[in-house]
C-alpha cells in the first residue's frame, strides 16, 4: 500500500485543513516531510488540534527547518541537506502526506514536489481552489504530475464551488472530483469532524484503501 499525498495547485491553496478533514474521515495517519518555519505552531501542530479520530497519529516532520521559506533555500540558510531519498515515510499503511507548496514547488535544491511524489510513487490528490487563474494553475499541475507518471486520483475542492471551471477542467483534463471540502471560517475539531463526517457519506471508492477503522 503506498501513502496518499496531498498536494496544490498554489501555495496557501488550504491543503492544511484538507488534511485535517481528510485525516479525520479515513481515520489514517498525518506527515508533512518538511516544515520550514512556524515550528511554534506548525502545521503537524495545527492537524494534531483539529484531528479528534481515536486511530489517527500525527507523525513527526523528516526535516524541521528555522528559516520560513521555501523548503530549498530554508535547508541552505539552516545548513540541512535534503535529498530525494531523504523523505521516507514513516509508514506505508493508512498514512496521509502533506506536501510543502505547489506541485511545481522546490524540495530540494535540485527537485520540485512532483518529483518527489513521482521518485516515491505516492498515490497522489490534488487540492484545488477558484479563483481569476485557477483553471491555468489546475490544468498546469495536472500535466506536471501526469508527466512523471504520478498516480493522480483526482482533484479535492477547497472552498467554493464553480461548475463552470470544474467542468472545463474535468472534461478537459479527464479527470474526477474525489471530495468537496466546505469554506470554513471557524477552526476547531467539531467544524473538521463535521465536514468529514459530510465527506463520509460522499467517500468515493479512490479514497477507501486509507480508510483506517
Amino acid at each position: 500500500m503506498t501513502p496518499l499525498a496531498l498536494t496544490g495547485i498554489h501555495t496557501d491553496i488550504g491543503k492544511t485543513i484538507v488534511a485535517a478533514v481528510l485525516s479525520q474521515a479515513l481515520g489514517c495517519d498525518y506527515w508533512k516531510p518538511v516544515q520550514a518555519g512556524g515550528l511554534a505552531h506548525s502545521d503537524s501542530d495545527v492537524v494534531r488540534e483539529l484531528n479528534s479520530h481515536p486511530h489517527s497519529t500525527i507523525h513527526p516532520e523528516a526535516f524541521r527547518l528555522h528559516t520560513a521559506a521555501s523548503p530549498h533555500v530554508a535547508a541552505q540558510v539552516d545548513g540541512v541537506h535534503m535529498g530525494l531519498h531523504d523523505f521516507k515515510a514513516p509508514t506505508c499503511t493508512h498514512l496521509l502526506i502533506e506536501t510543502a507548496g505547489g506541485v511545481m514547488s522546490p524540495m530540494t535544491s535540485q527537485h520540485t514536489v512532483a518529483d518527489v511524489v513521482a521518485h516515491h510513487g505516492w498515490a497522489t490528490a490534488l487540492v484545488v481552489q477558484h479563483y481569476l487563474g485557477s483553471i491555468n494553475h489546475t490544468l498546469a499541475a495536472i500535466e506536471a504530475l501526469r508527466a512523471r507518471g504520478v498516480n493522480l486520483l483526482g482533484l479535492i475542492i477547497n472552498g467554493e464551488s464553480s461548475a463552470d471551471s470544474e467542468q472545463f477542467i474535468c472534461e478537459y483534463a479527464h479527470i474526477g472530483i474525489l471530495a468537496r471540502i466546505p469554506r470554513l471560517t471557524v477552526f476547531n475539531q467539531n467544524n473538521i469532524a463535521e465536514a468529514a463526517r459530510h465527506l463520509r457519506t460522499q467517500l468515493p471508492p479512490e479514497l477507501t484503501p486509507w480508510i483506517h477503522t
